[in-house]
Protein backbone atom coordinates (compact mmCIF):
# COMPACT_ATOMS: atom_id res chain seq x y z
CA UNK A 1 0.00 0.00 0.00
CA UNK A 2 2.80 2.11 0.67
CA UNK A 3 4.36 1.81 -2.29
CA UNK A 4 1.97 2.38 -4.68
CA UNK A 5 1.37 5.71 -2.79
CA UNK A 6 4.73 6.71 -3.28
CA UNK A 7 5.17 5.52 -6.97
CA UNK A 8 2.48 8.14 -7.70
CA UNK A 9 3.23 10.69 -5.03
CA UNK A 10 3.77 14.24 -6.65
CA UNK A 11 7.40 15.76 -5.63
CA UNK A 12 8.14 18.40 -7.93
CA UNK A 13 7.52 22.16 -6.48
CA UNK A 14 4.86 24.07 -7.95
CA UNK A 15 5.71 27.75 -7.43
CA UNK A 16 2.84 30.26 -5.61
CA UNK A 17 3.64 34.31 -5.93
CA UNK A 18 0.44 35.62 -6.42
CA UNK A 19 -2.65 36.39 -3.68
CA UNK A 20 -5.38 34.74 -6.35
CA UNK A 21 -3.39 31.62 -6.92
CA UNK A 22 -3.15 31.19 -3.25
CA UNK A 23 -6.38 31.63 -2.16
CA UNK A 24 -7.73 29.48 -4.42
CA UNK A 25 -5.59 26.66 -2.80
CA UNK A 26 -6.15 27.84 -0.08
CA UNK A 27 -10.37 27.07 -0.93
CA UNK A 28 -9.53 23.42 -2.22
CA UNK A 29 -7.19 22.38 0.88
CA UNK A 30 -10.34 23.66 3.19
CA UNK A 31 -11.88 20.63 2.22
CA UNK A 32 -9.05 18.09 3.17
CA UNK A 33 -8.97 16.56 6.21
CA UNK A 34 -5.45 16.97 6.42
CA UNK A 35 -2.45 19.13 4.90
CA UNK A 36 1.36 18.88 5.52
CA UNK A 37 3.13 22.22 6.13
CA UNK A 38 6.68 23.28 6.85
CA UNK A 39 8.26 26.90 6.54
CA UNK A 40 11.62 28.19 5.67
CA UNK A 41 12.95 31.28 7.78
CA UNK A 42 15.97 33.34 8.09
CA UNK A 43 17.49 34.29 11.64
CA UNK A 44 20.72 35.51 12.18
CA UNK A 45 20.75 39.00 13.35
CA UNK A 46 17.05 39.44 14.71
CA UNK A 47 14.91 38.60 17.35
CA UNK A 48 11.98 37.15 15.14
CA UNK A 49 12.36 34.86 12.45
CA UNK A 50 12.11 36.23 8.80
CA UNK A 51 9.68 34.17 7.01
CA UNK A 52 11.01 32.95 3.54
CA UNK A 53 9.06 30.35 2.53
CA UNK A 54 5.67 28.15 3.05
CA UNK A 55 5.46 25.16 1.88
CA UNK A 56 2.12 22.83 1.89
CA UNK A 57 1.62 18.68 -0.04
CA UNK A 58 -2.14 18.31 -0.34
CA UNK A 59 -1.37 14.83 -1.26
CA UNK A 60 -1.27 16.16 -5.03
CA UNK A 61 1.53 18.60 -5.27
CA UNK A 62 4.09 20.00 -3.35
CA UNK A 63 3.34 24.05 -3.16
CA UNK A 64 5.90 26.78 -2.61
CA UNK A 65 4.55 30.02 -1.15
CA UNK A 66 6.04 33.19 -1.51
CA UNK A 67 5.77 35.41 1.30
CA UNK A 68 8.27 37.93 -0.08
CA UNK A 69 5.04 38.99 -2.60
CA UNK A 70 1.86 38.05 -1.75
CA UNK A 71 -0.34 40.43 0.04
CA UNK A 72 -3.40 38.25 0.88
CA UNK A 73 -2.96 35.80 3.34
CA UNK A 74 -6.61 35.77 4.65
CA UNK A 75 -7.08 32.38 2.99
CA UNK A 76 -4.22 30.76 4.48
CA UNK A 77 -4.92 32.33 7.26
CA UNK A 78 -8.51 30.55 7.35
CA UNK A 79 -6.97 27.29 6.38
CA UNK A 80 -4.86 27.39 9.51
CA UNK A 81 -7.20 28.15 11.26
CA UNK A 82 -9.66 25.53 10.33
CA UNK A 83 -10.53 23.14 12.92
CA UNK A 84 -11.76 20.81 10.48
CA UNK A 85 -8.82 20.16 8.85
CA UNK A 86 -5.49 18.87 10.57
CA UNK A 87 -2.05 20.76 10.24
CA UNK A 88 0.81 18.33 10.19
CA UNK A 89 4.25 19.75 10.64
CA UNK A 90 7.62 18.14 12.08
CA UNK A 91 9.51 19.84 14.85
CA UNK A 92 7.18 22.64 14.62
CA UNK A 93 8.67 25.12 17.88
CA UNK A 94 10.05 27.46 15.16
CA UNK A 95 7.57 26.98 13.11
CA UNK A 96 4.63 28.03 15.20
CA UNK A 97 6.72 31.32 15.89
CA UNK A 98 7.35 32.25 12.46
CA UNK A 99 3.40 31.78 12.05
CA UNK A 100 2.30 33.97 15.14
CA UNK A 101 4.96 36.59 13.94
CA UNK A 102 3.78 36.67 10.24
CA UNK A 103 0.97 35.92 10.22
CA UNK A 104 -0.39 36.48 13.72
CA UNK A 105 -2.53 32.91 13.95
CA UNK A 106 -0.99 29.34 14.94
CA UNK A 107 -1.68 26.06 13.07
CA UNK A 108 -4.98 24.11 15.02
CA UNK A 109 -5.58 21.53 15.47
CA UNK A 110 -2.39 20.40 15.11
CA UNK A 111 -0.29 17.11 14.17
CA UNK A 112 3.36 17.13 14.90
CA UNK A 113 5.00 14.20 13.35
CA UNK A 114 8.19 14.45 15.66
CA UNK A 115 5.89 13.83 18.93
CA UNK A 116 3.99 11.53 17.13
CA UNK A 117 6.59 9.76 16.09
CA UNK A 118 7.80 8.95 19.72
CA UNK A 119 4.37 8.43 20.82
CA UNK A 120 4.40 5.81 18.68
CA UNK A 121 7.43 4.15 19.61
CA UNK A 122 10.13 5.49 17.58
CA UNK A 123 13.02 7.41 18.77
CA UNK A 124 12.65 10.63 20.84
CA UNK A 125 13.60 13.85 18.54
CA UNK A 126 13.57 12.21 15.03
CA UNK A 127 14.62 14.17 12.37
CA UNK A 128 12.17 14.33 9.09
CA UNK A 129 14.58 12.88 7.05
CA UNK A 130 15.16 10.20 9.58
CA UNK A 131 11.68 10.05 10.24
CA UNK A 132 10.69 9.44 6.15
CA UNK A 133 13.67 6.90 6.27
CA UNK A 134 12.47 5.18 9.51
CA UNK A 135 8.70 4.93 8.08
CA UNK A 136 8.99 4.97 4.26
CA UNK A 137 12.22 3.54 3.57
CA UNK A 138 12.82 7.01 1.19
CA UNK A 139 15.89 8.83 1.30
CA UNK A 140 15.22 12.90 1.64
CA UNK A 141 18.59 15.05 1.72
CA UNK A 142 19.30 17.74 4.14
CA UNK A 143 21.81 19.23 1.79
CA UNK A 144 20.25 23.17 1.75
CA UNK A 145 19.19 23.41 5.41
CA UNK A 146 21.66 26.29 5.72
CA UNK A 147 20.92 28.18 2.24
CA UNK A 148 19.56 31.90 1.99
CA UNK A 149 15.91 31.23 1.76
CA UNK A 150 15.26 35.50 1.73
CA UNK A 151 17.55 35.13 -2.49
CA UNK A 152 15.49 35.18 -5.28
CA UNK A 153 15.30 33.30 -7.37
CA UNK A 154 15.70 30.17 -5.47
CA UNK A 155 17.73 27.82 -6.82
CA UNK A 156 16.69 24.60 -8.26
CA UNK A 157 18.42 22.40 -5.24
CA UNK A 158 16.90 24.78 -2.64
CA UNK A 159 12.85 24.44 -4.71
CA UNK A 160 13.76 20.90 -4.76
CA UNK A 161 14.53 20.59 -1.55
CA UNK A 162 11.55 22.89 0.19
CA UNK A 163 9.26 20.74 -1.75
CA UNK A 164 10.74 17.23 -0.45
CA UNK A 165 10.22 18.50 2.96
CA UNK A 166 6.77 18.13 2.80
CA UNK A 167 6.12 15.86 0.02
CA UNK A 168 6.30 12.86 2.20
CA UNK A 169 4.52 14.10 5.49
CA UNK A 170 1.22 12.95 4.64
CA UNK A 171 1.96 9.43 4.05
CA UNK A 172 4.13 9.47 7.27
CA UNK A 173 0.82 11.24 8.74
CA UNK A 174 -1.25 8.20 7.50
CA UNK A 175 0.75 5.21 9.05
CA UNK A 176 1.82 7.16 12.20
CA UNK A 177 -2.23 7.95 12.69
CA UNK A 178 -2.93 4.27 12.18
CA UNK A 179 -0.41 3.35 14.51
CA UNK A 180 -1.07 5.51 17.21
CA UNK A 181 -5.14 4.55 17.28
CA UNK A 182 -4.08 0.74 17.45
CA UNK A 183 -1.82 1.82 20.55
CA UNK A 184 -4.79 3.96 21.93
CA UNK A 185 -2.28 7.15 21.77
CA UNK A 186 -3.96 9.52 19.61
CA UNK A 187 -5.23 11.11 22.57
CA UNK A 188 -1.08 11.65 24.03
CA UNK A 189 -0.32 13.23 20.45
CA UNK A 190 -3.70 15.64 20.56
CA UNK A 191 -3.53 16.84 24.13
CA UNK A 192 0.12 17.31 23.94
CA UNK A 193 -0.16 19.26 20.42
CA UNK A 194 -2.95 21.20 21.49
CA UNK A 195 -0.96 22.31 24.70
CA UNK A 196 2.03 23.14 22.38
CA UNK A 197 -0.10 25.74 20.62
CA UNK A 198 -1.79 27.34 24.24
CA UNK A 199 1.80 27.87 25.08
CA UNK A 200 2.68 29.59 21.74
CA UNK A 201 -0.27 31.95 21.23
CA UNK A 202 -0.34 32.42 25.11
CA UNK A 203 3.39 34.59 24.37
CA UNK A 204 6.00 34.98 27.31
CA UNK A 205 5.75 36.44 30.44
CA UNK A 206 8.18 39.24 30.69
CA UNK A 207 8.27 39.70 34.41
CA UNK A 208 9.35 35.79 34.69
CA UNK A 209 12.33 35.73 32.09
CA UNK A 210 14.71 36.12 35.31
CA UNK A 211 13.57 32.79 36.62
CA UNK A 212 15.37 31.25 33.11
CA UNK A 213 18.78 32.87 33.83
CA UNK A 214 21.03 30.19 35.11
CA UNK A 215 22.17 30.11 39.11
CA UNK A 216 19.27 32.99 39.44
CA UNK A 217 18.66 30.50 42.83
CA UNK A 218 21.93 31.96 44.32
CA UNK A 219 20.78 35.64 44.77
CA UNK A 220 18.93 36.94 47.36
CA UNK A 221 15.36 38.47 47.21
CA UNK A 222 17.13 42.28 46.69
CA UNK A 223 19.25 41.01 44.11
CA UNK A 224 16.22 38.68 42.29
CA UNK A 225 14.51 41.84 41.95
CA UNK A 226 17.33 43.51 40.28
CA UNK A 227 17.65 40.84 38.01
CA UNK A 228 13.72 40.54 37.45
CA UNK A 229 14.06 44.17 35.96
CA UNK A 230 17.06 44.20 33.88
CA UNK A 231 15.93 40.62 32.41
CA UNK A 232 12.27 42.30 31.82
CA UNK A 233 13.89 45.38 29.86
CA UNK A 234 15.99 43.15 27.84
CA UNK A 235 13.18 40.86 26.62
CA UNK A 236 11.38 44.16 25.59
CA UNK A 237 14.13 45.69 23.92
CA UNK A 238 15.21 42.73 22.10
CA UNK A 239 11.66 42.83 20.60
CA UNK A 240 10.95 46.32 19.86
CA UNK A 241 14.62 46.58 18.43
CA UNK A 242 14.24 42.93 16.85
CA UNK A 243 17.45 41.78 17.81
CA UNK A 244 18.93 39.07 19.80
CA UNK A 245 18.59 38.79 23.11
CA UNK A 246 22.32 38.31 23.23
CA UNK A 247 23.02 41.12 21.26
CA UNK A 248 22.19 43.73 24.05
CA UNK A 249 23.62 41.40 27.19
CA UNK A 250 24.41 38.09 27.66
CA UNK A 251 22.65 35.98 31.10
CA UNK A 252 25.90 35.64 32.65
CA UNK A 253 25.98 39.72 32.17
CA UNK A 254 22.45 40.15 33.96
CA UNK A 255 23.51 38.02 36.98
CA UNK A 256 26.66 39.97 37.32
CA UNK A 257 24.86 42.93 37.05
CA UNK A 258 22.31 42.25 39.80
CA UNK A 259 24.96 40.77 42.14
CA UNK A 260 26.68 43.52 41.79
CA UNK A 261 24.75 46.50 41.50
CA UNK A 262 27.28 48.96 39.68
CA UNK A 263 26.03 53.15 39.99
CA UNK A 264 28.23 54.47 37.35
CA UNK A 265 28.84 54.06 33.76
CA UNK A 266 32.51 53.67 34.31
CA UNK A 267 31.61 50.19 36.28
CA UNK A 268 29.05 48.78 33.41
CA UNK A 269 32.66 47.52 30.49
CA UNK A 270 33.92 45.43 33.79
CA UNK A 271 30.71 43.12 33.30
CA UNK A 272 31.52 40.47 31.11
CA UNK A 273 28.87 39.54 28.26
CA UNK A 274 27.76 43.32 28.44
CA UNK A 275 28.04 44.72 24.68
CA UNK A 276 29.67 47.59 24.41
CA UNK A 277 27.19 48.63 21.86
CA UNK A 278 24.83 48.72 25.01
CA UNK A 279 26.98 50.27 27.45
CA UNK A 280 27.47 53.04 24.99
CA UNK A 281 23.41 53.56 24.04
CA UNK A 282 22.08 51.83 27.67
CA UNK A 283 24.24 52.30 29.99
CA UNK A 284 22.21 54.83 31.58
CA UNK A 285 18.80 52.78 31.19
CA UNK A 286 20.80 49.76 32.80
CA UNK A 287 21.91 51.95 35.70
CA UNK A 288 18.51 53.92 36.54
CA UNK A 289 16.80 50.73 36.50
CA UNK A 290 19.07 49.00 39.27
CA UNK A 291 18.90 52.42 41.06
CA UNK A 292 14.93 52.94 40.76
CA UNK A 293 14.70 48.93 41.95
CA UNK A 294 16.72 49.56 45.19
CA UNK A 295 14.84 52.51 45.72
CA UNK A 296 11.45 50.28 45.72
CA UNK A 297 10.16 48.74 49.49
CA UNK A 298 11.80 45.59 49.95
CA UNK A 299 7.98 43.69 50.47
CA UNK A 300 7.97 44.07 46.52
CA UNK A 301 10.72 41.53 45.64
CA UNK A 302 10.38 38.64 44.71
CA UNK A 303 10.83 35.71 46.72
CA UNK A 304 13.94 33.49 46.63
CA UNK A 305 14.25 31.05 43.87
CA UNK A 306 14.70 27.30 45.19
CA UNK A 307 17.75 25.77 45.57
CA UNK A 308 18.81 22.76 43.55
CA UNK A 309 17.59 20.13 45.39
CA UNK A 310 19.25 18.60 48.48
CA UNK A 311 21.48 15.19 48.14
CA UNK A 312 19.12 13.44 51.11
CA UNK A 313 16.87 13.69 48.07
CA UNK A 314 18.78 11.44 45.60
CA UNK A 315 17.91 8.21 46.05
CA UNK A 316 13.70 9.25 45.72
CA UNK A 317 14.93 11.28 42.43
CA UNK A 318 16.34 8.42 40.83
CA UNK A 319 13.99 5.73 41.99
CA UNK A 320 11.57 7.93 40.54
CA UNK A 321 13.37 8.13 37.26
CA UNK A 322 14.06 4.57 37.18
CA UNK A 323 10.03 3.89 37.55
CA UNK A 324 9.71 6.09 34.67
CA UNK A 325 11.70 4.43 32.57
CA UNK A 326 10.23 1.03 33.66
CA UNK A 327 7.04 2.58 32.40
CA UNK A 328 8.36 3.90 29.16
CA UNK A 329 10.13 0.16 28.43
CA UNK A 330 6.60 -1.85 28.93
CA UNK A 331 5.03 0.81 26.28
CA UNK A 332 8.47 0.76 24.07
CA UNK A 333 8.55 4.73 24.09
CA UNK A 334 11.10 6.95 25.28
CA UNK A 335 10.89 8.25 28.28
CA UNK A 336 11.71 11.42 27.59
CA UNK A 337 7.49 11.72 26.48
CA UNK A 338 6.46 10.72 29.91
CA UNK A 339 8.39 13.06 31.80
CA UNK A 340 11.20 15.48 32.26
CA UNK A 341 13.37 16.22 34.66
CA UNK A 342 11.57 19.44 35.89
CA UNK A 343 8.52 16.78 36.50
CA UNK A 344 10.61 14.65 38.85
CA UNK A 345 12.17 18.33 40.91
CA UNK A 346 8.49 19.61 40.78
CA UNK A 347 6.92 16.47 42.62
CA UNK A 348 10.09 16.25 45.04
CA UNK A 349 9.87 19.62 46.19
CA UNK A 350 5.56 19.50 46.47
CA UNK A 351 6.61 16.45 49.45
CA UNK A 352 9.45 18.71 50.54
CA UNK A 353 6.81 21.55 51.44
CA UNK A 354 4.27 19.32 52.77
CA UNK A 355 2.00 16.68 50.49
CA UNK A 356 3.37 15.39 47.24
CA UNK A 357 1.55 16.21 44.36
CA UNK A 358 1.79 15.88 40.67
CA UNK A 359 3.06 18.99 38.30
CA UNK A 360 0.54 19.95 35.53
CA UNK A 361 2.40 18.05 33.05
CA UNK A 362 1.91 14.36 34.75
CA UNK A 363 -2.05 15.24 34.75
CA UNK A 364 -3.71 14.56 31.80
CA UNK A 365 -2.92 11.38 29.82
CA UNK A 366 0.30 10.90 32.12
CA UNK A 367 -1.61 10.63 34.93
CA UNK A 368 -2.87 6.92 34.67
CA UNK A 369 -0.27 5.64 32.45
CA UNK A 370 2.95 7.13 34.47
CA UNK A 371 1.77 9.70 36.93
CA UNK A 372 -0.19 7.77 39.34
CA UNK A 373 2.90 5.13 40.19
CA UNK A 374 4.85 7.88 40.73
CA UNK A 375 2.94 9.84 43.24
CA UNK A 376 2.53 6.76 45.27
CA UNK A 377 6.13 5.78 45.17
CA UNK A 378 6.94 9.07 46.63
CA UNK A 379 4.01 8.69 48.92
CA UNK A 380 5.91 5.13 50.08
CA UNK A 381 9.09 6.24 50.03
CA UNK A 382 10.58 6.39 53.75
CA UNK A 383 11.13 9.99 55.62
Amino acid sequence: MTNSLLSNLPTDPIWVDSSAQLNTLCESWQQQGAVAIDTEFMRTSTFYPIAALFQVSDGQGCYLIDPLVIEDFSGFKALLTNSSVVKVLHACSEDLEVFQTFLGVLPSPLFDSQWAAACAGYDFSMGYARLIEETLAVTVAKSETRSDWLQRPLSEPQLRYAALDVAYLLVAYGLLLKKLKADDRLTWVEDDCAQQVAVAAAGSDFSAAYIKIKSAWKLSSRELAVLQALAQWREQAARERDVPRNRLAKDGALWDLARTQPDSVAQLPRIEGLAPRTVRGDGETILALIADTLAQPTSTDPARLPEPLARSTADLVKALKQSARQVAEDLSVPAEILLRKKDIEALVRSGLAGRYLLPERLLGWRKSVVGDRLLQLAEQWPA
